[in-house]
């Protein structure tokens, strides 16, 4: 069973830094890119970053670059997304999602399995 776990959201104010972990089980994690995605109440989905376990490449939205980091180092079959300087509007569900590596960059269409999702809230 595959199953994807997240973990870390939380409450935090305005400029503040959250650590969100995503677990994978049940599938050859080298196979797959570990992607983040969020979704805000009324808005459409965003994808946040993208780790390629392949190539280890790195990829982040333009309205978090700079501020989030997927660390380079991790537990097995564990990606974080740390979160730094958070701004109301990154309030949001936080996806993790797991799709075949031989896509680039994580496109939501092809991914294969998600996660439950974990709640961010940054007050202002």
């Amino acid at each position: 069973e595959v199953q994807i776990v997240e973990s870390g959201g939380g409450l935090v104010q305005t400029g503040g830094s959250l650590r969100l972990s995503c677990t994978v089980s049940g599938v050859t994690f080298d196979d797959y890119s570990i992607g983040w995605f969020r979704q805000a109440p009324g808005k459409g989905r965003e994808k946040v970053s993208c780790f390629s376990t392949g190539d280890g490449i790195k990829t982040y939205a333009d309205s978090v670059k700079g501020r989030f980091v997927i660390p380079s180092e991790h537990a097995k079959n564990t990606v974080h997304l740390q979160m730094n300087s958070l701004k109301p509007e990154d309030t949001a569900i936080y996806y993790c999602a797991a799709g075949p590596n031989y896509y680039t960059g994580c496109p939501a269409e092809v991914v294969e399995y998600w996660g439950q999702g974990t709640q961010v809230t940054v007050s202002s």
